[in-house]
This record gives structure tokens, sequence and C-alpha cells, in this order.
């Protein structure tokens, strides 16, 4: 009798274990669809563990959200702060792709705990949970597979939280280059000056579909007419904010003022009370006047531009320092030259002479300037596109580095 009500209390327990299995299943799957956060299911987990499974000592590890090589412990029983090194125990866990019982000759870090569940999708590791002190020792193998059960669900929810997450946040930057390429777009000019006084032409290469670089022309009428470029610090949403705001300053201060110096002084003061010296801009104005013959400038820290003028060169290097870092301009220093018919100013930004090829080999200043001497005698588009065929055949297959934005500038 005695063994039949042995057999019936086994029978009991293992139906009373059944029950909570699928009680707790059920629960966490519905947490799950009613879409609880991360930290509700990983409190979930913890408590599951130590109150219906009477595990004493648990630490869950799962990859950070923004960095899969970086891993964390999200959720704990009993584990003491300085009890783990995080990182040691990572490299000690990552060497187990299935359940393992620890032991003696396993690593110091993990003879503390009793079982290592990983979970895995497909090939890469997406959690470790470390069991400890599990209390009762009866039907030992099914709780550990019902724990490893749980663990899987309660890993792959989360995995699938930060991959979502994840995707959210890659939608958002993508709708965000778009909507700064379309502004950048339409600040670049499309229509160019091209007569028989002068002509402007551009070149405008974008890294990874929106930059920071900036070209325009302004027209005068008397034959006098500036053309500018200029470099934005940041890239993305902000700096085509900033370089809308630059293009509009521009155009409302050019006409305000007759000469340069005045103009620069009055376009720092307005970048830096919008960015209070958080962002800077480089930027080079040069104003020619045809009837005259001469090419006023002002160089505010941008890369300095080459003149050909009279089969020479030279580089354009006056001015002062860049827009928007200090409220009030040290000094302003404008430079007046005389040009020769068939002079060529040819500006750009940063990344032409940081364009590197397949040897690590820079497009340096002796490049562009033996470049421009041996091109200088051509109108603007040919300029242009020669100079375009030089950039692809030294680059070879080597990426962008940076935003390319080049203005010509010929004049007749």
């Amino acid at each position: 009798m005695s063994r039949e009500l042995a057999v019936l209390e086994k029978l009991e327990k293992e139906l009373s274990l059944k029950e909570l299995q699928i009680k707790s299943l059920l629960t966490i799957t519905q947490a799950i669809n009613d879409n609880v956060s991360a930290e509700g299911l990983f409190n979930m987990y913890r408590s599951f563990l130590s109150w219906e499974m009477g595990i004493t000592k648990m630490g869950l590890f799962i990859p950070d959200e923004d960095n899969d090589d970086s891993w964390s412990c999200a959720s704990q029983i009993n584990i003491e702060k300085d009890e783990i090194d995080e990182e040691k125990i990572i490299i000690e866990l990552l060497d187990f792709n299935r359940l393992h019982t620890i032991k003696s000759i396993d690593h110091q870090s993990l003879q503390s705990f009793d079982i290592i569940i990983p979970v895995f999708h497909k090939e890469k590791p997406i959690a470790y949970s470390l069991i400890g002190g599990i209390k009762s020792k009866d039907d030992l193998y099914n709780k550990i597979q019902f724990i490893t059960t749980i663990t899987n669900i309660i890993a792959v929810a989360i995995e699938n939280k930060r991959l979502f997450k994840r995707q959210i946040v890659q939608e958002r930057l993508k709708k965000e280059i778009e909507l700064a390429s379309s502004v950048q777009q339409m600040l670049i000019p499309t229509e160019l000056p091209k007569n028989d006084k002068y002509e402007i032409s551009t070149i405008y290469q974008p890294h990874f579909n929106v930059g920071g670089d900036y070209l325009d022309f302004i027209d005068f009428k008397n034959n006098r007419f500036a053309f500018c470029i200029a470099d934005i610090s940041g890239k993305g949403v902000a700096a085509a904010l900033l370089m809308a705001n630059f293009q509009a300053m521009i155009q409302s201060l050019i006409y305000q003022y007759r000469d340069l110096e005045t103009f620069i002084f009055a376009l720092n003061q307005t970048v830096y009370r919008v960015t209070k010296s958080d962002k800077f801009i480089t930027f080079f104005i040069g104003e020619v006047d045809v009837n005259r013959n001469t090419l006023k400038y002002i160089n505010a820290g941008h890369y300095p531009p080459v003149l050909f003028n009279g089969g020479k060169i030279r580089r354009l290097t006056h001015g002062c320092t860049v827009i928007g870092a200090f409220e009030k301009l040290p000094a302003i220093q404008e430079e007046e030259i005389a040009i020769d018919s068939g002079a060529t100013v040819m500006c750009f930004t940063d990344g032409l002479p940081d364009l590197k090829n397949a040897e690590g080999q820079y497009f340096e200043d002796k490049h562009i300037e033996d470049f421009v001497l041996k091109n200088g005698k051509l109108n603007a588009d040919e300029f242009n596109e020669e100079l375009l065929s030089e950039i692809e055949r030294f680059r070879g297959n080597e990426a962008f580095p940076d935003d390319i934005a080049v203005l010509t500038c010929k004049i007749h």
C-alpha cells in the first residue's frame, strides 16, 4: 500500500510540475504578445527561477543594445557586484554552444554556478544563463529542461526587441539621410553661368549620400559676381539645416555690404548667434570685377584655392579664422589681385586632398597644383571633366573618405 502511495505522490508531483510549467509558459507567452518591456521580461524570468524553480543563484548575459561584441548581465539572483568580472566571464561563456554542467576543471569564474545554458540563433550566441543553487534535486533533469526552454523563449524575445529597435533606428537614420540629402540637393545650384565673360562649373560628391559641403554663386550685375565654397562641421540633418540657414544668411547679407570684410564680419556674428560655437564653417568667397579685371577674396579657414593666372599658379590664403567659432573675428585680411584673360580659380573642400589610393598616397597639394598648371587653360567644364577622370584614375577602387566639392571659375 505504501508503495502505491509513493507512486501516487510522485505522479501528483509530476502533474503539479507540469501544470506549473504550462502556467508559466502561458504567462510568459502572453507577456511577450502584450509587448511587455525587456525589463519586465527580465523580472518575470528572475521571479520564475527564484520562486517557482527554487533557483538561488542566476546570471543572464545578453549582448548590449548597440554592440554585438559587448555583453552585460541583464538579470541576476544573488550575485554581488564584485563577485564576477563580466568581461572575463563572457570570454569563458563564448566557448560553450550547448548545455553544460560545470566541472572542477572549468574556469574559476564559473565555479559558483552549476550549469550553463547557451541560447543561439543559427550560429550566433544571443544569451547565456548561468544557473546555480538548485534547491530541490527531485526531477532535476526535467527542471533543467524546462529552465532551458524558458531561457530560450525569453532570450529570443529580448533579441527580437533588440533587432526591432535597431531596425527602427536604421529606418530613422535612413529617413534622416534622405531628408538631409533632399535639403542639400536643393541648396546646391543646378544652373551656373556660362557666357563670353566668365563661366562656373562644379563637382559635388557627397560621402554616404549627404555631407556638409556647400557651393554657391551670386550675380551682382554690372559684370561683377561672387562665388563661394564652404565646409560645415558635422553630417546629417543638423549639418543640412545649418547649411540651409547659412545659405539664407549669405543671400541676405551679401547684398547689404559693399565690401567683403564687413560681409564676413556680419556673417560670422550671425552664424555664432545660431550655433553658439557648437559648429563652425570653413568658408571662401571670391568677388570678380570683369571690367576692372580684379579678383578680391577672403579665405575664412578654408583649404586654399588655386589661382591659375598668367601661366602661373598661386594659393589664395589671405583672410581670417573659421566662421562661427568666435563671437568676434580677431582680424580679417582681404586681398585684391589683378587677373589676366583666361584666369582660372579652382576651389575645393578637404575631401579632395584627403583622397587616398591603394598605396596609401594622398591626392596632396603638389598633385593638385600640377593638375591646375597642366589644365588651367581649359574651360571650366573641360577642366572639371579632366579632374574627375584624374580622381577616378588616382583612387582606383578606394572609397571616398569624405565629401568632395569643387568649384571652378574661368574668367575669359
